[in-house]
């Protein structure tokens, strides 16, 4: 795979490249709450920049119906992007259209654009490969004959799409910083775990994780589960779980997980419970046996944060994907933190899985540098972690 030092080794003075980032932040009212993929993508283009590449920036936000809507637009994106690199980054006003090669062409060595939504254009998430191929020499002609491309999203490169794949085949293309740490954290945690391994999932359905807990189980010493999945391991063991989030269908599955995986598999032992779903609602903290009828769990309780805290502590490679309860609502927010302030305390290689885990540590307050890695992509980290091959990374490797 080649690697954004190899194209700095080659020289981008004055030549254009195309960057593929993933700048997919939550906004509210327009205002971006958590700018951690932005800052993500940070050391890629500042290494462009410096060097005197014209950089030209394609990204997505959210899921538009494959239009323009400007609920979706990147314009705060290149507004914040131009604050944290200290200089001004143009903002086109379509994909591939007359803004956009405006913009191109105006670029100065060293200057950034960043084009609008690649979403809006349908052609980028087309099943139809000459739909996509078509939008991909599109974005390949704004850079010219000698310009590259740079694949720096990791959370877009399990997707075939135009930005991601196709473009990667009509210009020298190389993996940008982002997504060479990324890789290679991950390597780590498939090839290079040094033991004791201890996997801490949580989030909300089993569903979404059975892939990566049933390819990890055979590899790792302790699989902690936490969040809304673990009332279907709850219930597979026969508790009741009142209204917790259950998966019926996945009922047995956590049966012959828990069977075959014997004590590697660890579940709370107590729940913080409340009898509706609101800030304000009555909370308890009860035994797992005794989730009382109605009431529904948000948050693992104090004594399972103690246990899964003890296992950590004696961790030497640690994985992290999944909120422990309902972080975002502060009395649910006490199982999350107290995992994650485990694992940022431990001496252990550690890696948060993107997604929920990543907004939860900046929500939360917590120090970022505690932990080895911090992933910008949770669905991409979890099928690397199940074996899967990564569309984005495997056409870099060709």
């Amino acid at each position: 795979m080649r690697t954004l030092e190899d194209l700095l080794t080659d020289g981008v003075s004055g030549r254009t490249v195309l960057v593929r980032a993933d700048l997919n932040v939550p906004l509210d009212g327009g205002v971006i709450t958590d700018d951690g993929r932005i800052r993500a993508s940070l050391p890629t283009l500042r290494a462009l920049t410096e060097a005197g590449a014209r950089v030209v920036l394609t990204a997505h936000l959210g899921r538009p119906p494959g239009a323009p809507d400007p609920a979706y637009s990147l314009a705060p994106v290149a507004a914040r992007l131009g604050e944290l690199l200290g200089t001004p980054v143009a903002a086109a006003t379509d994909v591939v259209g007359d803004s956009a090669l405006a913009a191109v062409a105006g670029l100065s060595d060293g200057a950034v654009v960043l084009l609008e939504n690649v979403r809006f254009d349908p052609r980028e998430t087309s099943k139809d490969a000459a739909e996509r191929g078509a939008l991909a020499g599109e974005l390949a002609a704004l850079v010219g004959p000698r310009g590259a491309f740079v694949s720096d999203g990791f959370g877009v490169v399990h997707r075939v799409q135009a930005s991601v794949v196709d473009v990667a085949w009509r210009l020298p293309a190389y993996a940008g910083r982002l997504v060479r740490r990324e890789v290679e954290a991950l390597h780590t945690l498939v090839d290079g775990a040094q033991r004791p391994y201890a996997v801490v999932l949580g989030g909300s359905k089993v569903s979404d994780k059975l892939a990566v807990i049933e390819a990890l189980l055979p590899k790792v010493d302790t699989l902690l589960v936490g969040g809304g999945m673990c009332f279907t391991f709850l219930a597979a063991l026969g508790l009741p779980v009142g209204e917790s989030l259950l998966e019926p269908d996945m009922v047995e599955v956590c049966a012959r997980l828990l069977t075959t995986a014997g004590d590697t598999i660890r579940l709370p032992r107590d729940v913080v419970v409340a009898d509706e779903f609101a800030v304000h609602a009555n909370i308890r903290t009860v035994p797992v046996q005794e989730i009382p009828d109605g009431w529904r769990g948000l948050d693992i309780g104090p004594d399972t944060v103690r246990d899964f805290a003890a296992v950590l502590a004696g961790a030497a490679t640690v994985f992290w994907n999944g909120p422990m309860g309902v972080f975002e609502l502060a009395p649910f927010a006490a199982g999350t933190r107290g995992v994650a302030e485990a694992i940022a305390g431990s001496d252990a290689f550690s890696v948060v899985g993107g997604g929920d885990s990543a907004a939860a540590v900046r929500l939360l307050g917590l120090p970022e540098d505690g932990f080895s890695h911090i992933s910008t992509g949770g669905g991409a980290s979890l099928e690397f972690l199940e074996g899967k091959a990564l569309p984005g990374l495997a056409v870099l490797e060709t």
